[in-house]
């Protein structure tokens, strides 16, 4: 049986600002359970509704290193129309009123909650064939794992994929403040790797070591290797044309059923 993990930002029915979170609360319950074993995390955020916040059950926690910093992290899951969903809690990332904020605030946030994906798998004994990120706040997690994880027997051979649903947002941020963030060395900060001219850059690091790049559909993966539409990363996404496959999100039957509107 194949495992698959999909790390996101945000997935209905518990947090949603948008199309990311439609893709990923809906996609994961459509797989052939007889055949994958698909689970999903996200951050705890505290902003999510108390009747989901209720039903989640506390699996274990420990402490992990965020470059200098040693930081709490919480495991919670619940089961939700057949699909395991786990959540990463940690009140100083995750307790503000909205999932995002100031984007310097984000970019750590979301350097940890990456950080935490890899770490909590071990714990929970789930070890995906592939974990499939979403978006520039999941984008360090392809990085991490061909950095600190990559010695670890436990890591060896998992791909990972990662999809853009909108490129114009990348986690992009001074080189200087992203290094002392992520705690990677200067080698991950190069023009072909995370450096993106004086900056740093998230989404970019993912899309540099993900095994596979998937965009919403063909027409949006041919539009992103032109300088329009490219948002500066056109050059990396002809260079990764090979790797590069445009899949068209498909709707949630069950969801959006004119039967059951009231």
């Amino acid at each position: 049986m194949k495992k698959i993990l999909f790390a996101a930002s945000e997935c209905v029915p518990f947090i949603k600002t948008g199309g990311l979170a439609d893709v990923v609360g809906s996609l994961p319950k459509y797989f052939d359970k007889n055949k994958y074993d698909v689970r999903v995390i996200l951050p705890k955020y505290s902003c999510i509704d108390e009747k989901w916040a209720d039903k989640m059950e506390y699996v274990d926690h420990f402490y992990m290193d965020l470059s200098w910093r040693n930081q709490y992290v919480g495991i919670l899951k619940m089961e939700y129309e057949g699909v395991t969903f786990y959540f990463v809690d940690n009140e100083f990332y995750f307790s503000g009123p909205t999932p995002y904020s100031d984007v310097r605030y984000d970019l750590e946030k979301f350097a940890f909650f990456s950080r935490a994906v890899l770490s909590i798998l071990p714990i929970i004994d789930f070890r995906p064939d592939i974990i499939h990120c979403h978006d520039w706040q999941t984008g360090l997690i392809p990085v991490y794992l061909h950095d600190s994880f990559a010695s670890n027997e436990f890591f060896r051979g998992i791909k990972s994929i990662m999809t853009i649903h909108n490129l114009k947002f990348q986690g992009v941020w001074d080189v200087e403040t992203i290094q002392d963030i992520v705690g990677l060395s200067d080698y991950y900060f190069t023009p072909d790797k995370l450096r993106d001219y004086k900056d740093g850059n998230y989404l970019k690091g993912g899309l540099v070591y993900a095994d596979v790049i998937t965009t919403v559909s063909d027409t949006y993966a041919e539009e992103i290797k032109t300088p329009f539409y490219g948002e500066g990363l056109d050059g990396l996404m002809n260079a990764r044309s090979n790797s590069l496959v445009g899949i068209v999100n498909g709707i949630d039957y069950n969801e959006y059923n004119p039967a059951k509107d009231k």
